[in-house]
């Protein structure tokens, strides 16, 4: 009966000792909010680069092995290839892009995070008239090394194709 009382205290003990480890809080600091916000900015500055058609701006935010998913074009992959088809996609005469992101989540592990939003192309065509495209996009978002943030995966597409729809196809890539 001593050892079976033994027994019984020892997996209670061990019980209440494996529930008290498993509930501690992480050692790693909870940096959600930070890269949130980092995110947000870049995101927020990014745009601008869309605004002015800065290629070479909007480039540096993407990873080297980066996907470009944008509606009925094939698959985009790596930045040689998203270089080509935003050249492209640039080269539409009085053509912008912006965007504004809406929401922002990062993994509580800190090196995954996305962002959604909503998106606006300008165009004018050659009469001059303006016609306004609006959309929607996905980025998710990998933390580097160095510590800031930049697009693993972007993907946009319109509510409606405009009348005229000028956008270029862009170059198949191998995934």
């Amino acid at each position: 009966m001593k050892n079976m009382l033994c027994i019984v205290f020892s997996l209670a003990y061990l019980g209440t000792f494996t529930q008290a480890c498993s509930s501690q809080p992480s050692s790693e600091p909870d940096t959600r909010a930070a890269d949130e916000a980092a995110i947000r900015e870049a995101d927020v500055a990014w745009s601008k680069t869309g605004e002015t058609r800065n290629i070479d701006a909007m480039m540096s935010i993407y990873t080297e092995d980066a996907v470009l998913l944008a509606q009925n074009v094939p698959l985009v992959t790596g930045k040689p290839a998203i270089r080509e088809a935003l050249t492209a996609f640039y080269a539409t005469p009085g053509l912008s892009a912006s965007w504004r992101p809406v929401q922002v989540e990062v993994a509580r592990s800190g090196e995954i995070g996305y962002s959604r939003g909503i998106v606006e192309i300008r165009r004018v065509d050659p009469n001059g008239k303006l016609s306004i495209q609006n959309g929607k996009y996905v980025e998710v978002w990998r933390k580097q090394p160095d510590g800031t943030w930049k697009v693993a995966v972007d993907m946009f597409n319109f509510d409606e194709l405009a009348a005229t729809d000028s956008i270029p196809p862009r170059p198949r890539s191998t995934p």
